[in-house]
């Protein structure tokens, strides 16, 4: 909380981030940087954004006393990842401003409202159907036809939350399907695609749109390793995904930058994935190969300033320092083409996202 005696931001000036990850720390060095000062709400002391943010709340995300002050000290208040209570992002609709709003943040927390939202707006996915049980999966399975993904409804991140059945496997893992359908799921056809990628988009209170080029990316156990720029598809492929997120925009009534997953078919279709209401580990590559980072576009949308340009000056390649391999960052900042970034997290854990590097290339 605010240290007794010390003269507040002004709140004219003071945007306010739910959430102090790396997502977080990467808007407050860019709100920064054209003059905001920025409050970080987070239970966690000392996190990545407070070490570029003007202060931070120590508090639960739910927490009346903690929103009520944020809404106090800031004009305008975004987050950065999509696991915010819906109610908390209400509270401040009512007491200031937030962006993106509750309608976006509560159709993506939830798997099988966000596969019916886009099937409403006319966007195609991989065919899905909700379960709850044993017998509701066999019937879903009828239906999907194997392989299939069985994924929990909310709550699921980097692979997490999900497990992938297969002829081979299905009478072979039983007691980790009764785990996961502890709770609500979704299971979901897998997709025969050509590539995944994925489209950074941006709108502003005006209603203005832009999208930066669209990236190849990899996974590996489920999280993002690398995204490359250019995709290497045809035009009329990127530009089908461009189209879309910006429909996506519009029905959400969307403010602020938005990440958009598609599966590119053999035949040159799309489906998308998933989407998620905020700034995008598949846009890192923005901050070294464009004039205009997603973050600055998401600082500009939010606070009722025009977009800024979204096309690239550079081809790059982005990579995720996952676990220990942060302590190979020294090596990748010796490149003269690439851009590091460290997060500065304080622990190391398998699995976890510590850091990337972006490497330019002339563009072609």
């Amino acid at each position: 909380m605010q240290p007794s005696g010390k003269p507040a931001l002004p709140r004219e000036k003071t945007i306010g981030i739910l959430g102090g990850g790396q997502l977080g720390r990467m808007l407050a060095m860019a709100a920064g940087r054209m003059g905001f000062n920025t409050i970080i709400l987070d239970p966690t002391e000392n996190c990545p954004a407070r070490q570029f943010a003007n202060e931070q709340i120590v508090a639960n995300y739910d927490n009346d006393t903690a929103l009520k002050l944020l809404a106090k000290r800031c004009f305008v208040t975004t987050y950065e990842f999509e696991n915010i209570p819906v109610s908390s992002t209400r509270f401040l609709e009512s007491n200031c401003k937030i962006h993106p709003g509750s309608k976006a943040l509560e159709t993506s927390q939830d798997r099988l409202t966000e596969k019916q939202f886009l099937v409403s707006a006319g966007l195609n996915t991989a065919e899905f159907v909700p379960v709850l049980n044993r017998a509701e999966l066999d019937a879903a399975l009828q239906k999907t036809g194997l392989p299939a993904i069985l994924k929990t409804r909310r709550l699921g991140y980097d692979g997490k939350g999900q497990i992938r059945l297969e002829r081979e496997n299905l009478d072979g893992m039983p007691e980790k399907i009764d785990d996961i359908l502890q709770t609500d799921c979704i299971l979901e056809s897998m997709v025969d695609f050509e590539c995944e990628i994925s489209i950074i988009g941006a709108r502003n209170m005006d209603g203005q749109t832009a999208c930066f080029d669209p990236a190849r990316n990899t996974h590996e156990d489920g999280i993002l390793v690398q995204s490359v720029v250019p995709c290497g598809l045809a035009d009329e492929i990127t530009q089908q995904a461009r189209i879309q997120t910006e429909r996506l925009m519009q029905e959400l009534d969307y403010i602020g930058v938005i990440g958009v997953e598609f599966f590119v078919l053999k035949t040159g279709d799309l489906l998308i994935n998933e989407f998620a209401p905020r700034v995008h580990n598949s846009g890192h590559w923005t901050e070294a190969a464009c004039l205009i980072s997603q973050f600055e576009q998401h600082i500009r949308a939010i606070t009722g300033q025009p977009l800024g340009l979204s096309c690239r000056h550079s081809n790059c390649l982005m990579q995720n320092l996952i676990g220990d391999s942060i302590n190979d960052i020294a090596k990748y900042a010796a490149g003269k083409n690439t851009l590091v970034h460290d997060y500065g997290k304080q622990e190391i854990r398998a699995g976890r996202k510590m850091g990337h590097f972006t490497t330019i290339s002339p563009r072609n």
